[in-house]
């Protein structure tokens, strides 16, 4: 499939492949890297670097790879995400995946597999620390060394680690007694280096939320987390440069701050002033074939751009300034490459370029003609309203089965292939299978059908392969990256989590502040102790064993009412709730009761069409609001009336889990009202509704202030007949002149917005309804 694509090329003449769609880049990278990796001497070094005009392409390019080539080790090497001349540094998590990658290349700790670098036409842009001094900074022991801790946390300062109360973040690191916990970065998870005296004890892997140790392990091997160094050579670097191209600094708080060989906010953007010198990536990437991404030279000359504006800006403030404490700008050429050099370093270097064009205008050396068609696009169907849209699909597929094709379904994510594929089955296509990689596709026989995960935009044809992308079928996927959720709690794991001056409840003694630890003589032993101050200078020494007893005061703390030690004020404030909570229980009681007496329709999706249905949210799903839907499909089966609270921020997704609902219950043939505070909403939630109902046999319509009087009159009718499946209004929904043939299903958005006897008419409502 690959056969037009040679690294050979690459030696002599600049290439540009043609006819390149988005996401088959990777394709390109893997076969150029793997030819790269097979000849003599390439082992260890780095064989391909791709550079995406953007962290948006680097981001994609770099998942797709991990379907067409998994084999390949990549290495991603990320840009600052600040701007140029800025005030603030860039995020430590960025920073720290820099000197990781830069790290590795220094000592060549790459391995045996075929490397593809990924980085950004702004990163390449930008100079970096050399490699040579890169090499000599790394801190290495192993369990039963002799190490001074005092020595590591002095390289730990001076190498860009953050000294916190408790690590949870890459490049933090705490200290406490003889244990040193820190977060390197590369690392899943934080280590715990428990010293006896000077030698290392033991090295544990830890959960930075619960604090346990997990996994045991035998050394450490540490990289710098900035690329500011402050030791002692590097601070009187900065200081004598400074110096000479600012003159006296007069009070500068960077020059103060850097001289105390303390860091400063933003000081990253001085770079220069505290190395001998600065290597480019092209450096770096010397006797590597570079791989630009379409638009990359375009990318490039806005960034010089941008570049050019902020220093100007900055130069034009300094020169306007009285005092010495304005921004100092460097020169553009200290940091950043400018437009002559970085022309001249790309017709240096062996490269080629992509384009989605066959003739790129102004293209020198040979343009390669990859035989590459783009994909069918469905988007005549979805225009023209068809539910079925994937009719057309299976028509598709089977063309390209009789073409003798391997025939792979894009998917943006695992949710999104799960659902695609009893959709394709319903619609007769059979033998559908999932791959994990594209490698598992040659292991099928020409003509087959499979489901894979990756962020194909557009589908394609090349030779007997044959991508169809979820886009393509069903339009834009906007697709949400799923973080690491971490847990929430108010909960006082340990001491190292509270600062001196916090506020804290005491379960028995009620609010106080936290002042510090405090070792007390109890029964002739010293003993650890949390010193919690009350109102009128009363004290109450917590031992650290009992620290469950406390929790974190949650409201503004500016101003807040200490309670007095061993007065009476706290127990009755928690009489007096323990009361409300006892009325409210039992009012919830009595209607839980009335309802659980009661029973409701069994109202289940309908096979089929609730996949398409489904296939119709441009979003994946995430953990909490799939877990909301699987719960109101529960309660609306359960055969009891359904009472259920969805709660959320905006944008958090509480929208799909009604319209989930509305679907099983219009579908069902019952009827849906979706009452909303304001006529604004009302029209919003119309809209929506409308789109995501759009072709089914479900008659939505809207009831408020914006609608005409005869309009309204005809909802009325329609409700009460039975021909207004779904209705969207305001609190008028709930007049007494509102009759519904049918109602099944109650849906109240923003509840708290409504007034007493709005809420009233509600409970009489969902007496008998979901």
């Amino acid at each position: 499939m690959n056969s037009a694509i040679r690294l050979d090329a690459l030696d002599d003449i600049p290439v540009t492949y043609g006819q390149v769609p988005d996401g088959y880049s990777a394709f390109i990278a893997a076969e150029l890297a793997r030819q790269a990796a097979a000849r003599p001497g390439r082992a260890g070094k780095p064989c391909l670097v791709f550079i995406a005009r953007d962290a948006e392409r680097a981001a994609s390019f770099t998942r797709m790879l991990g379907f067409v080539a998994p084999d390949l080790l990549t290495l991603e090497m990320p840009a600052w995400d600040c701007l140029p001349y800025d005030r603030v540094s860039p995020n430590p998590e960025i920073s720290a995946r820099r000197m990781m990658a830069l790290a590795r290349l220094a000592r060549s700790q790459l391995g045996d597999k075929p490397t593809l670098i990924v980085t950004t036409v702004n990163a390449m842009v930008q100079r970096v620390p050399a490699l040579t001094i890169l090499a000599e900074r790394s801190f290495s022991a192993a369990v039963g060394n002799s190490v001074n801790m005092d020595g590591l946390v002095r390289w730990l300062e001076d190498n860009g680690y953050a000294r916190t109360s408790t690590v949870r973040e890459t490049g933090e690191y705490a200290v406490r007694g003889g244990i040193l916990d820190l977060f390197p970065p590369g690392s899943a998870e934080p280590w715990r280096l428990d010293f006896f005296g000077d030698t290392l004890d033991a090295i544990r892997l830890f959960d930075p939320e619960t604090q346990r140790s997990t996994i045991q392990l035998r050394r450490i091997d540490l990289v710098p987390v900035s690329e500011v160094f402050l030791d002692e050579a590097a601070v009187k670097r900065f200081r004598q440069g400074f110096l000479s191209t600012f003159g006296a600094p007069r009070g500068d708080a960077l020059y103060d701050a850097v001289s105390a060989g303390r860091r400063h906010q933003g000081m990253e953007h001085w770079l220069p002033l505290f190395h001998e010198r600065l290597d480019t990536l092209f450096d770096v990437f010397a006797g590597t074939a570079l791989l630009f991404d379409h638009l990359a030279e375009e990318a490039a000359g806005s960034r010089f751009e941008t570049i050019a504006d902020y220093q100007d800006a900055r130069k034009r403030a300094l020169d306007q300034a009285s005092d010495g404490t304005s921004y100092k700008p460097l020169s553009k050429t200290s940091l950043y490459l400018g437009p002559e050099e970085w022309a001249e370093r790309i017709r240096a270097s062996a490269h080629a370029r992509l384009s989605p064009f066959m003739e790129a205008a102004g293209t020198r050396g040979a343009v390669v003609d990859l035989g590459i068609t783009p994909g069918r696009d469905f988007a005549p169907e979805r225009q023209a309203g068809r539910v079925n849209v994937f009719e057309s699909v299976v028509a598709h597929v089977r063309d390209l089965q009789a073409q003798k094709k391997r025939v792979v379904f894009a998917c943006w994510s695992n949710g999104a292939r799960d659902r695609l594929g009893p959709i394709l089955s319903d619609h007769g296509l059979e033998g559908v299978r999932n791959i994990e990689t594209l490698s598992d596709v040659w292991t099928t026989p020409k003509g087959s059908v499979s489901l894979g995960v990756m962020p194909l935009d557009h589908g394609l044809i090349a030779g007997e392969l044959a991508l169809l992308s979820e886009q393509d079928i069903l339009g834009d996927r906007l697709i949400r990256v799923q973080k690491k959720r971490k847990k929430a709690s108010d909960f006082i794991a340990e001491a190292t989590s509270l600062q001196p001056g916090d506020v804290i409840v005491h379960v028995e003694h009620g609010i106080g502040r936290f002042v510090g630890l405090r070792s007390i003589a109890a029964a002739g032993a010293p003993h650890d102790c949390l010193e919690i101050h009350y109102a009128g200078d009363t004290k109450l020494f917590l031992p650290v064993e009992n620290i469950e007893l406390l929790s974190r005061y949650g409201s503004d703390e500016t101003d807040v009412q200490l309670d007095r030690l061993g007065g009476g004020a706290w127990q009755a404030r928690k009489a007096r709730v323990k009361q409300r909570l006892r009325d409210m229980a039992e009012k919830l009681i009595k209607v839980a009761a009335e309802r659980a007496t009661r029973t409701a329709p069994v109202l289940t999706p309908p096979e089929g069409a609730w996949d398409e249905f489904r296939a119709r949210f441009p979003y994946d799903e995430t953990e909490d609001q799939q877990a909301a839907i699987e719960a109101v499909l529960e309660d609306l089966a359960s055969g009891k009336p359904m009472d259920r609270l969805v709660c959320g921020d905006v944008g958090f997704g509480k929208t799909e889990v009604a319209l989930r609902a509305a679907f099983v219950t219009a579908l069902s043939g019952k009827q849906v009202a979706v009452v909303v505070p304001t006529t604004l909403l009302a029209r919003q939630h119309f809209k929506t509704f409308s789109t995501r109902f759009a072709g089914l046999p479900v008659n939505v319509s809207q009831a408020s202030r914006l609608v005409t009087a005869r309009e309204l009159a005809d909802v009325k009718k329609g409700l009460a007949e039975g021909t207004v499946d779904i209705v969207v209004g305001t609190h008028a929904l709930l007049g007494k002149t509102i009759a519904f043939k049918d109602l099944g299903l109650l849906i109240v958005d923003e509840e708290q917005h409504f007034g007493v006897s709005h809420k009233e008419r509600l409970k009489e409502i969902r007496s008998d309804v979901h």
